[in-house]
């Protein structure tokens, strides 16, 4: 029986460029060549959505990371450069974030270091709810993207997002939203990188290219001990900030909202107007239901106004204010970058924000009344005109009453030359509309302050007339720019911090790996949490080409600074009538802390296949030869002094027959492992402790609540998109093995034409 189980196996129809499986679900992301995100599940390998390419993201996805929760997938855009963040339940695109140059890896961890002020820290992170209400929902149509956005807050622990690109890019973002940190000193293309889990070190592999274009493969090691010392601070900080991205996308959301029901208003209004003329001005019925219409949608504008932007912008203030008091505790955040000054002018601007937000509700307000008093002014007219009786409630008008339809006669009657468009033509500016247009022009209709004693006062006022203390009005403004001009605002002070680090880096002497072309070599890294190590696993086939290498090093620089371990090892595969073949290894990706996943390929004469096996690191690292690094070398000079040894995979492995693999990628969580043929169509998928399944079935059956929830929402997304798909394939396995053989052999024929 093979070691491995195979569940499943797919023929694609555009070449994969990137894989990654999800690190607490059995699902697993792919990206094509036709720049699609693809989710498809372990089960029979059953697509449960696709995203499409869109003029908005871009169409060339370079590199793929899960979220450690696995609720978000995080995919970055060559063409666009741009950065998406993805929510996996619905396919919903939940944050877009630009970037200075494409991304050619990323790396998503989670912090695992823990101490009192954390564990403090943890246990009072909702104190907000203390002081805020809760957020209300937007209306139907967006309330699952609403929940979406919330959602994007995730647990409380910190995780990093680690981006490397072109030109030596490398950033860091906490929560995959706020940038912390943009370092510089890297040299040439970020090929891989690892952020340890204590923070104490980034790990970066990188192509540089000589004065002649020649390409060599260089590790290096970033301390990144400012992060790990505050640890506690870099944690708060990043909360609230993510919390402060997270408002302001739930204001955009409500801004949205509103100019979309502002829109719906104004078609019902047009369509009542036109139903009352058609009428010819006989139903005094049809005018006070056109009456109260009207009321009707100034109200539900004025609802959204007070219950999502007001309470957002508190929320918003409320936040701001808290990172302003971490400015203000110099010992602790001044580190950092914090800037009380930043902090302070975005306070300022979304107090601009809620300002403006207060004059579009007494815009509404106002609006209401005059609207109200001019159709209960022409109603009463029409009665009399038609000699019908007057309800006596109807028939008193205040002075009050008057100057309202007053009002309303010379706002939309008054042939003012302010309201000409463009060409000439006479229209009709509708006051509130004018603050939900995203425009930079000034308003056509401003608010009439002419009288108002507060603003008297402070033009009378030496003291207060440039007061910090005072929000800034801009009454020629619309709400639309008011918003974007906070948003810049707060962008710019969430940058700080970031630029603040670059300061802070350390690099220490780069190991430069090998010098060759990158066609026929492969390299990966993974932290190790517990031993807090950092392995690299690369491979140099024209130097070696039935080695494979593994090089360790201290996540901490401190400790082990100048020194490297390193161990090269022969792969053999004990065929019954081939024995003791040496193998060389096409890709690898590490399993767990204790184990290797290998893709190995035999000597071409023996007329060997391809093989997917698991090697045990602590036999990689066996050697009891020290190894005595030469800095002044690359390793391909020196390779002959590193110890060696042969490994024998024994019943570790399993051949793929009919199979040209190549790349692989696992999750050693999951238990789960999918092989790529060299064509990027050909798929398989294994379960690896297949041994195990029953002592764990109870486990396995019972392994996440969410994931049976995730199973239902997505079945019914899966089901009209490959429900044909998995019918057919149930369809073949009912008549037997030799429809499955033709199946592998069309495989395999595919294949052999995409190589030709």
């Amino acid at each position: 029986m093979p070691a491995f189980r195979q569940v499943g196996e797919k023929q694609l129809p555009n070449p994969v460029l990137c894989m990654a499986w999800s690190p607490k679900r059995d699902l697993i992301a792919l990206a094509n060549t036709t720049g699609e995100l693809l989710l498809h599940r372990l089960a029979s390998f059953q697509r449960v959505w696709s995203l499409p390419p869109s003029e908005y993201t871009g169409k060339d996805i370079t590199a793929l990371a899960w979220r450690p929760d696995g609720k978000i997938l995080a995919f970055s855009l060559g063409d666009t450069k741009q950065v998406v963040l993805c929510g996996v339940e619905k396919a919903e695109i939940l944050h877009v974030f630009p970037i200075e140059t494409p991304v050619t890896c990323m790396h998503w961890m989670e912090v695992m270091e823990e101490n009192s002020a954390l564990s403090s820290f943890y246990n009072s992170e909702d104190e907000s709810k203390l002081f805020l209400p809760k957020l209300p929902t937007l209306p139907k149509r967006y309330e699952e993207k609403s929940d979406e956005i919330m959602n994007l807050l995730g647990e409380v622990r910190l995780n990093i997002l680690a981006l490397g690109g072109d030109t030596g890019f490398v950033e860091l973002y906490a929560y995959g939203m706020y940038k912390i940190a943009a370092l510089t000193g890297v040299s040439g293309t970020c090929r891989s990188l690892s952020l340890s889990s204590d923070l104490k070190s980034l790990s970066i592999i990188a192509e540089v290219r000589s004065a002649d274009n020649d390409p060599e493969i260089c590790y290096s090691q970033l301390d990144t001990g400012l992060l790990s010392d505050c640890l506690p601070e870099v944690t708060r900080m990043a909360r609230k900030f993510t919390h402060i991205s997270t408002l302001l996308q739930y204001l955009h959301l409500s801004l949205t909202c509103m100019c979309e029901a502002w829109e719906d208003i104004l078609m019902q209004m047009d369509l009542r107007l036109t139903k009352f003329v058609q009428e010819k001005n006989t139903s005094t019925q049809g005018l006070k239901k056109l009456g109260q219409s009207i009321e009707s949608s100034y109200s539900s504008i004025q609802k959204l106004v007070i219950s999502h932007l007001q309470s957002g912008s508190e929320a918003l203030l409320y936040h701001l204010s808290e990172v302003k008091g971490m400015s203000l505790w110099k010992q602790k955040f001044e580190p950092l970058g914090l800037d009380s000054t930043a902090i302070e002018g975005a306070i300022t601007a979304v107090g601009s924000f809620s300002l403006k937000a207060n004059e579009l509700l007494q815009v509404i307000d106002k609006s209401m009344k005059n609207f109200k008093a001019f159709f209960r002014w022409l109603y009463v007219a029409m009665l009399r005109m038609c000699e019908e009786h007057v309800p006596p409630e109807l028939n008193k008008m205040t002075q009050k009453d008057i100057s309202f339809v007053a009002d309303f006669l010379s706002e939309h009657f008054s042939e003012n030359e302010e309201l000409f468009d463009r060409k000439g033509k006479y229209f009709n500016v509708e006051r509130v509309g004018q603050y939900l247009k995203d425009e930079d022009e000034d308003l056509v209709s401003p608010p009439n302050n002419k009288g108002n004693q507060w603003l008297k006062f402070l033009q009378e006022s030496s003291h207060l007339k440039e007061s910090p203390l005072l929000f800034p009005a801009y009454p020629q403004k619309s709400l639309h720019f008011v918003k974007r001009m906070m948003e810049g605002v707060i962008e710019q002070c969430l940058q700080k911090p970031a630029v603040s680090f670059m300061c802070c880096a350390y690099f220490y002497p780069s190991v430069h790996l090998v010098k060759q072309g990158l066609s026929n070599f492969f390299f990966l890294q993974w932290n190790d949490k517990k031993a807090k190590m950092h392995y690299v696993v690369f491979s140099m086939p024209e130097i070696s080409p039935c080695k494979l290498y593994l090089l360790r090093r201290a996540t901490d620089p401190n400790r082990d600074a100048d020194n490297a371990d390193c161990a090269a090892n022969t792969i053999y595969c004990d065929f019954p009538f081939r024995p003791h073949l040496a193998y060389s290894c096409l890709d690898a990706r590490f399993y767990d802390d204790e184990m290797l996943t290998v893709v190995l390929q035999g000597p071409e004469e023996e007329h060997s296949g391809r093989v997917l096996g698991q090697l045990p690191l602590a036999s990689t690292l066996s050697c009891e030869t020290e190894f005595i690094w030469k800095p002044n070398q690359r390793l391909d000079q020196q390779s002959d002094a590193i110890p060696s040894q042969g490994l024998v995979l024994g019943n570790q492995w399993r051949e793929l027959e009919n199979m040209k693999a190549q790349f692989i990628a696992v999750n050693g969580i999951r238990k789960v492992a999918c092989v790529l043929s060299s064509n990027l169509r050909h798929i398989r998928v294994f379960e690896m402790d297949v041994e195990d399944e029953d002592e764990e079935g109870a486990e396995s059956q019972n392994a996440t609540a969410d994931q049976d929830v995730l199973d239902t929402t997505m079945s019914s997304q899966g089901q009209d998109e490959d429900g044909k798909e998995v019918k057919e394939q149930v369809e073949a396995a009912e008549h037997g093995g030799d429809e499955f053989q033709k199946t592998e052999d069309n495989l395999e024929s595919e294949e052999a034409l995409e190589l030709s």
